[in-house]
């Protein structure tokens, strides 16, 4: 319970306390804020007065320095703002510290220094392997051995609310995508860095990631498939990838924490996470475009965890750097998290509510993802939300 009388079933309850930078019309500084009901908390202006001890980690216009503070702070922190939102005394302490979250302007979180963007949904890759290869195994040989990924491009990484641009490329005569599709992913924010030359194992997971945001990595379909083979997406991927503002800790998420699939193939020990703590998510995101609800896929059955992800990511011994963006792919499971799935590659185009139909965007269409997590006692953890209108 709160003094600020949030909602119980408010996503941006106690329970979930997510991160982001925001400023305003009075004062257009970028500064980091904390989420809860309706309200943001300027937290350099609280921290300044309540705890000026933590006040290098959020006193920057960016997440950049409490992602590199570590496990200790990040945990002293979520402590401290639990009492503030929770015991009466804070009432008058806090109040004067608290923004109304529909005068915030929201900004990218914090500075993405690589990204890479995972294939890890067993349900995505069956799908596409299905459409792409017919009358093959849908599944490459290696696909549950490892989980496959490709390095992205950290400067196209976009907050959400940002206009997406039609690409342009070969596909194989050189014009605009017809074929602009979404993906539906989760990402995992990387705070602590490691040695090069030093890989990061399953269990140090959260020691290095300090939380979760929703992903749009926007795909051109036409122009990656014309250019993919050998060396896998380039244009086709590099144009925007959208996240949602708010970073939600991996502490809110305790009680979503779940067993992954079973694995139906032997993993190398550094992938075995049988005898580990389970970071499988019980995450359940919905898709809207235009409004009209079309998918409801469930991170739950995702085959590969974020942290065999980062287990993977580091074992040839590459660093993590703070900042790192690592998504894990489309979201199948329950509901395809893409267009290409949706319409079966066109095939089938979707008919929404309004009567009109959909095999992949067309200018001025908005796509909006959302999702939720269980949390302690029925509580509800909210991610927020990610959005992005297609211009020509």
């Amino acid at each position: 319970m709160s003094w600020l009388d949030v909602p119980v079933d408010h996503p941006f309850g106690v329970a979930t306390l997510p991160y982001g930078v925001f400023s305003t019309a009075a004062d257009p500084h970028p500064r980091v804020g904390v989420a809860i009901g309706h309200s943001i908390i300027d937290l350099p202006a609280a921290v300044r007065r309540l705890a000026p001890g933590l006040m290098s980690a959020v006193a920057g216009p960016s997440l950049d320095a409490l992602l590199a503070a570590g496990p200790s702070i990040w945990a002293e922190l979520r402590a401290q703002l639990t009492m503030w939102v929770t015991e009466e005394v804070y009432r008058d302490l806090l109040g004067g510290h608290l923004v109304a979250a529909g005068d915030a302007v929201l900004h990218l979180p914090f500075t993405v220094a690589d990204y890479v963007d995972f294939y890890a949904s067993e349900q995505h890759a069956t799908n596409l392997g299905r459409i792409l290869r017919p009358g093959q195994e849908p599944l490459t040989a290696n696909w549950k051995h490892l989980p496959i990924g490709y390095h992205g491009r950290a400067g196209t990484v976009v907050v959400s609310g940002t206009d997406i641009v039609r690409p342009s490329g070969q596909r194989p005569v050189f014009g605009l995508s017809q074929r602009l599709d979404i993906e539906a992913e989760l990402g995992f924010v990387v705070g602590v860095p490691s040695v090069l030359g030093q890989p990061v194992p399953l269990t140090s997971f959260d020691q290095h990631v300090f939380g979760v945001c929703l992903v749009n990595d926007w795909s051109a379909r036409d122009i990656q498939a014309f250019e993919y083979v050998p060396l896998g997406p380039f244009l086709g991927k590099s144009f925007a990838t959208s996240i949602s503002p708010w970073i939600v800790p991996l502490a809110a998420l305790d009680h979503a924490r779940v067993a992954p699939p079973e694995r139906t193939v032997p993993l190398q020990p550094y992938l075995d996470d049988e005898k580990t703590p389970s970071w499988g998510l019980d995450v359940h995101l919905e898709v809207r475009l235009n409004g009209h609800l079309i998918s409801t896929p469930s991170f739950d059955t995702m085959y590969w965890t974020g942290a065999q992800m980062m287990a993977h990511l580091t074992v040839n011994g590459a660093s993590l750097r703070t900042g790192d963006l690592y998504a894990s792919g489309t979201i199948s499971g329950g509901s395809p998290g893409s267009l290409i799935e949706l319409s079966w590659n066109g095939q089938e185009p979707l008919v929404l509510p309004d009567g009109s139909t959909r095999a992949f965007l067309e200018d001025g269409d908005e796509v909006v993802i959302r999702a939720t997590a269980p949390g302690e006692g029925g509580t509800t953890i909210g991610l927020g939300e990610v959005r992005g209108r297609v211009v020509g």
